[in-house]
This record gives C-alpha cells, structure tokens and sequence, in this order.
C-alpha cells in the first residue's frame, strides 16, 4: 500500500540545485563572468531550498515539542496505542504526529511527520474533514470515515475503519429487489389489423425480447401476469446498468413489425427504491398508469421522493380506446352530479377555446341533462377565448355561465362538485384555491400524464389518444343526455376540436369524425367557428413578424419576441402552428414574454416530441402540441437552453432510430 506523497520540500528542488551547479562547473572552462553569475545563482538557490528544509523541520519539532507539552509520556503511549488511527496537524496540514495504527495503515510502519495529510485523503480535503461530521475517504483497498477537530493552531484528525459495513450497504444497495411491470401497448391494435397466426407470432416476438432482456441483460427472471401483461423482479445494481442503456429493450421492441410495417411497443413501469417488495409493486403499477398515460412506449422510473424518470416515448402511439368505459364514466359522474347542490367546472389557466369549449358542453350536460346548478369558473382577463365568452354574456339564459374564481369560492360547500376539464396538473388548473376549497374533484383531460396530476380526484377520465377536451366531453354528453346540447355550445364545442386538430389534421382519430358528427347533429356552425379564429390586424402583422424573424436549427423552427402586445398568446400559438408549413421545418418553438415569464409554444407534425422538449422547462402537453413557462429568465437564456434540450433529445433520438 503507497500513501500519494506530498513533500513540503520537493525532491525536486535539490535535483535542481545539483542540476545548477553542475552547469555552474561546465562554463568555468568558457565565461568566467557567467561562472560568478551562475555560481551566485546557484549558491543562493541552494541557501533558499536548505533554508526552507530547515524552517519546516523547526516547524514539525517545535509543534512535536507542543505537543509532548500537552500529553505526559504516559499519555502519550496510551494514545500511541489506541485502537483507531489518530493524527495531530499542524495549521498547514503537516503530521507532527501520529499513533502506531496509523502508521501501520497508512504509512507501512515509515515514519509520517513531516508529510502532508494530502497525501493519505486524498481526492478529500483538511478543510472538508475539519466543516463535516464524517467524511468518506480511502486509502489502498480499505475505506474509512475521518473526523476532525481543531484544537488552537492545531488540528486532531481521527479515521474509522468501515470498509466492511460500507461494503455491506453497497451489496445491500445494490442487491435490492426492484419489481418492474411491463405491459405490451399496442397488442390488441396490431392483432386486429393482423390476420391468422400473426397474433401469435407478434406475442411470441416480444415476450422472447422480453425474456432475453430479463434473463441476459437484467439479471431477474419474467413471468407472464396476463395477456400482454408481465412482471420483472430484478436488483437495483441492474436498473442502473439499463438507465445507463437507456432502457434498449424498447428499441429491440419496436424492431418487430406486423405485415403492415407497424412497430410493437412496450410500456414499463419500475418501482425504484422502496423498503419492500409490496411497496416497490405498488409504485411499479403508478410508474406504469405514468407511462400509459403519457401514450406509451417508454419507461417510467418511480423514485423514492415520488417523482418520475422517463425513458423513451419516441412513437406516436395507437388509438385506443374503449366506448364501454366511456359509458360507464358518464353513469358514474352523473351519479355524482346529482349527489351534489352545486357543480363547478374549470379549465386550465390561459383558456384556449379547447378548454372553454370543453366546460361549456358539461354545463350543458350538468343544466340542461341532470338539470343540476352549475357554473364555469374563468378569469376573464387571462383567457384567449374572449370571443366565444363575449357570444354567450349577452344572452339572459347564460347569465350564469361564467364566474369568477373568487365567486366560486364564496359559493362553494363540502357538498359541491368541481370538474376540471383540458388539464390534469395542479400547477395549471385556471384557480389553485378552488382546487384545494373543493374536495370531491373530477378529471376529464386528454393530455399526456404528468408528474403533477391531481392525485384526490373520485373520477380521473383520462385518454391521451383523444384529439382534445371537447370531443371527450362529447362522447360522455351523448350518454347523460344526447339532446342536452343546443347549436351555440354545439359550435363552441367544435371550435374547441378544430383547435386542437388544427382544423382536423394533428391527432385526429375515428372517434374525433365521431364526435364532430354528434355536434354537427346538434346545430354546430362551422361558419361560426371561422370567426372565432379570425384575427385583429394587429394579432395579425404581430404573428407575421414572428414568422419572419425565425430561424430553423435542426429542422425546428425559433421565433423569439422580447415586445408584450395584449393578443401574444393568440399570435404566438398561430405563428408555432405557421411555422410548420417551411418546408424540411419537423417542429416549430415561439418564445414570448408574458409578465416575469418567458413562455414557449411549441408544434410538431409528429416526427419530434415537442412534450418531452418542454417538460425539461416544466411543461407539457402533447407529442405534437405542448407548452411552458419560465420564471425570471431572459429570452435568449431560454432560447440557449432550448438549443442545449435540441442537442440532447434529437441525438437520442436519432440513436433509437438507427
């Protein structure tokens, strides 16, 4: 065992002293004015590094001498003895010293006065040893915790030899069982396109990458739950090795394709860290809901502070969904509807025409359907669906329509409803003191699952595959009460799913012809809906410059606006949306102030995964739409972020791909 020694004195230097006189010697023969010169030099070199030895040697004798003061010779053999190694430290870190077991496990029984301490705790520091209650060193193949204390111009430096328990801890932490849940997304989807035995060869695909994966790769072993569902038991030392991977059994799963060249795609959902095997397949079942919610093919890591790490989410995913359950939603809520004197709705802050839209079909189906009182909660000021509000204010059948969220506070009971619509996060519900006033909660939201979601709710009606709020709330309207709508909440409706469809085009399913079949049925005006996209003149030049200042980086478009005009939200929405339409542009990103935040739009045509973009600046959204907001930042540092978030996601990106 070598200690790293730190010489206060190099070596070194009397190298170079030997070195000068030498030289020194060799131009007696030529110069003899630069043999004075050089034997001057080298005389006073040879003065300075003796001079110096001397003084630290007086130093550690003197501090020695202290030290004997202080201790008798009886105590000094006593501590000479003691079980645990002990140095004493002069101010600069020098041994002036030690006990035998130090010695004999750090020095090889050599004596140590005179070195540095550097040298045995090493990369750690004196000052560190000294600030914390216990640092973690090692030393050869043993590791030790040191403690220290000053004591006058000295310092006491103690270590404890804990290699063995630190090596059980290690083996105990890495050894830990972690359950993992596994569920194949889209195996239903890819059987019912698939014809004769290609089921069977499709499952049959996976569950052996599956089994590999577990056997080769993981270390634990699989079995199969269900039907497309399985269950991992595996250690924690082999869950770091995977997220060092980043989880490649998804890409070894998305290489099987059916006849139709349709890739299969695996959600898994791990319980990392908890103290049992129970506790760690309750938490394996929420990181799997987190990774269906977010539309699939990715992993979702439950750490033990309750937040998620995720992996993957590359695909566009299936639409999946099932008109049973929708029915039963709409049974269970208006059972819940009726048990309640008032029923609240609300949308997400900034209200868009998806969001108001949304809450105006189930006031209707609350009013009009279960003919309970209900009211929409919204502030006025934030939203940019002023235009749909101003068509129902001057009508006296809506006069109770829309109130303030202070409003709905004064009028709420413990036996009030509130439903919140188009979002599912607390941090972006329209009022966050309704939400904490109101406890029986429910949830009707299409986009994809976040960390934040509201976690009380007696009904989390959740679909990522649908288009938008309003078609969802158009399918539980037809089975409360399919005549609960008239051709105004119809046409607000509709406007709601052109929105986020981009008139029909993004993220348009079977059921979204469905729904927009239903409100067409119910009067909905299409004309209508055009105007309530038209635009100021002003919105309009804003959203022009917007689209002419950007600049593409990677085939994704950036437009900056550093200005604040009342309509920004609106010209910046409608910019992202513009800036898909350059050619080679696969994703578009507006960045604009709004107060103390720097707000960014983004849009994709799918290729990109605009969501989990945003989500390293706290948003969200969808694959193909998504938003966020930055508190007390600038918008070139956001706009140097998004382009460091570019470099990282699209070359992991690529990587999958190949």
């Amino acid at each position: 065992m070598k200690k790293r020694r730190i010489w206060m004195t190099s070596p070194i230097c009397y190298a170079m002293v030997v070195v000068l006189f030498v030289m020194t010697a060799l131009s007696w023969k030529h110069n003899k004015v630069l043999f004075a010169v050089e034997l001057t030099i080298s005389i006073l070199a040879a003065v300075s590094v003796l001079m110096t030895d001397l003084h630290y040697r007086l130093h550690i004798h003197t501090a020695l001498r202290t030290a004997r003061k202080v201790l008798s010779a009886d105590e000094e053999h006593e501590f000479d003895q003691f079980a645990l190694p002990i140095v004493v430290l002069g101010n600069l870190g020098d041994i002036i010293w030690s006990n035998q077991r130090f010695r004999d496990q750090f020095a090889e029984n050599e004596e140590s006065r005179g070195n540095n301490i550097a040298a045995y705790i090493y990369p750690k520091t004196l000052r560190q040893i000294l600030s914390e209650s216990g640092t973690a060193i090692s030393f050869g193949e043993k590791e030790y915790t040191a403690y220290g204390l000053r004591a006058g111009s000295s310092c006491v430096v103690y270590f404890v030899d804990d290699t063995y328990y630190k090596q059980i801890h290690r083996e105990f932490r890495e050894k830990h069982t972690v359950v993992a849940l596994i569920s194949f997304d889209n195996r239903e989807e890819l059987a019912r396109d698939s014809a004769g035995g290609e089921d069977s060869r499709l499952t049959a695909e996976v569950e052996n990458v599956l089994r590999r994966w577990a056997t080769d790769e993981m270390g634990g072993f699989l079995r199969r739950l269900t039907n497309g569902r399985y269950m991992l038991i595996t250690d924690e030392q082999h869950i770091v090795q995977a997220r060092q991977k980043r989880f490649s059994v998804l890409d070894q799963v998305r290489a099987i394709k059916d006849d139709s060249d349709l890739p299969a795609t695996v959600s898994v959902g791990i319980g990392r860290g908890s103290p049992t095997a129970a506790l760690s397949e309750l938490h394996a079942r929420q990181a799997l809901d987190m990774a269906l919610g977010r539309g699939g093919d990715q992993v979702a890591v439950r750490l033990q502070d309750g937040t998620y790490e995720f992996f993957g989410g590359l695909s566009k995913g299936v639409e999946k969904r099932d008109k049973v359950r929708t029915r039963v939603i709409a049974a269970t809520l208006s059972d819940h509807i009726k048990s309640s004197d008032r029923v609240f709705i609300m949308g997400h802050a900034n209200s868009d025409l998806d969001s108001v839209g949304s809450a105006v079909g189930m006031w209707a189906a609350v009013t009009k359907g279960l003919q309970c009182r209900a009211s929409v909660v919204i502030d006025r000021n934030r939203s940019m669906a002023s235009g749909l509000i101003h068509t129902f204010d001057h009508l006296p059948e809506y006069a109770d329509l829309f109130i303030t969220p202070q409003e709905a506070l004064d009028l709420c009971t413990p036996r009030s409803l509130l439903i919140v619509v188009d979002t599912h996060s607390t941090n972006f519900v329209e009022s966050q003191d309704v939400l904490r006033a109101i406890s029986r909660v429910v949830v009707i939201d299409h986009h994809r699952m976040m960390v934040t979601h509201i976690k009380n709710a007696i009904i989390f009606y959740h679909e990522p595959y649908a288009s938008s709020a309003s078609e969802m709330v158009g399918e539980l309207v037809q089975y409360i009460n399919s005549s609960a709508l008239n051709k105004r909440e119809a046409t607000a409706m509709l406007a709601g799913i052109m929105l986020d469809t981009k008139n029909f085009v993004l993220k348009t399913g079977v059921r979204t012809f469905e729904a927009s079949a239903y409100l067409k049925r119910r009067g909905a005006d299409t004309v209508e809906v055009k105007k309530m996209f038209a635009n100021s003149l002003d919105t309009y030049k804003e959203r022009s410059q917007l689209v002419a200042g950007a600049e593409v980086y990677k085939n994704c478009a950036i437009a900056c606006s550093n200005w604040e005009f009342p309509n920004i939200r609106i010209a910046a929405a409608q910019a992202a949306d513009e800036l898909l339409s350059i050619q080679n542009v696969r994703a578009s990103f507006v960045l604009f102030r709004v107060g103390n935040e720097i707000c960014i739009s983004a849009r994709s045509l799918g290729d990109v995964n605009v969501q989990i973009l945003l989500e390293e600046f706290g948003g969200g959204g969808h694959l193909n739409m998504a938003g966020a907001q930055v508190k007390n930042s600038t918008t070139e540092e956001v706009r140097k972020a998004l382009l460091r978030v570019l470099d990282q996601k699209l070359l992991e990106a690529s990587r999958n791909d190949n």
